[in-house]
């Protein structure tokens, strides 16, 4: 069942946001040459609990630590830890924060110094994907309206969304009904009502779709070893069109 949440509750879920997102903007500014993952999530998790909210992802089903960071063609959940940022690499961070029983969860890729020419393609095509679905987000359309919007942007860039990740509902829970496909489906799934609250988050790699997980058991990687892009909102369906409430 797809819960639609009241304006309080959205609301509630928009003050969690803006926690997210100005972590992912600190993950930003500090993801510089010369610094390591682990100094990243540290000074995280020190933000969201200045903001007297919670790291949803330390100790979910067993993680670690309080931010998703992975590098390069690690596609999502990489454990912060004393690898070192290098100039030209891409660091895709993923955050969550539970404020007063309310989840939010967003993710960015950020490029460090300059990337290539691919890996810069790469990143506008994620942002763009993730626009795409979020513009799919009003009441009348359909769940799976948005899967498609996301596909179609990128593999017109010539790159493949990742099938065996997907998007999700949010709100008292981390994770919430429904799952959102970032492919097409052969229906177009049930409508969209106001009130709904989606955490949309395409996984865009250069390759192919494939990935597997590391002996870590925890981080994801393209099967390929090319690269990965993660791009990722909470977002709200309202009767004025789509609300992103991880923003500052």
């Amino acid at each position: 069942m797809i819960v639609c949440r009241s304006a309080a509750e959205i609301d509630k879920v928009r003050q969690a946001g803006r926690i997210v997102a100005e972590a992912l903007d600190l993950a930003r500014r500090l993801s510089e040459p010369g610094v390591t993952t682990k100094e990243i999530d540290a000074q995280i998790e020190k933000l969201i609990r200045k903001a007297k909210a919670r790291p949803a992802f330390k100790g979910y089903r067993g993680f670690p630590a309080c931010a998703c960071i992975s590098i390069d063609h690690e596609v999502v959940h990489g454990i912060p830890g004393g690898r070192v940022i290098e100039s030209g690499q891409l660091i895709s961070v993923d955050v969550g924060a539970e404020l007063e029983g309310y989840f939010a969860d967003a993710a960015r890729t950020f490029p460090v110094g300059r990337v290539t020419e691919e890996a810069a393609t790469l990143l506008e095509a994620g942002r763009t994907a993730l626009a795409a679905g979020i513009e799919k987000m009003c009441p009348g359309n359909c769940l799976y309206d948005i899967s498609a919007a996301v596909e179609a942007v990128a593999t017109k860039a010539g790159f493949s969304v990742v099938r065996d990740y997907v998007g999700h509902g949010i709100g008292r829970e981390m994770h919430e009904e429904p799952q959102i496909p970032n492919y097409s489906q052969s229906t177009r799934g049930p409508r969209l009502e106001a009130g709904m609250i989606f955490a949309l988050e395409p996984m865009v790699n250069a390759g192919g779709y494939e990935v597997s997980v590391l002996d870590d058991g925890w981080t994801v990687v393209t099967k390929d070893g090319r690269l990965s892009t993660h791009f990722e909102d909470t977002v709200a369906v309202t009767i004025d069109g789509p609300a992103v409430l991880t923003t500052l």
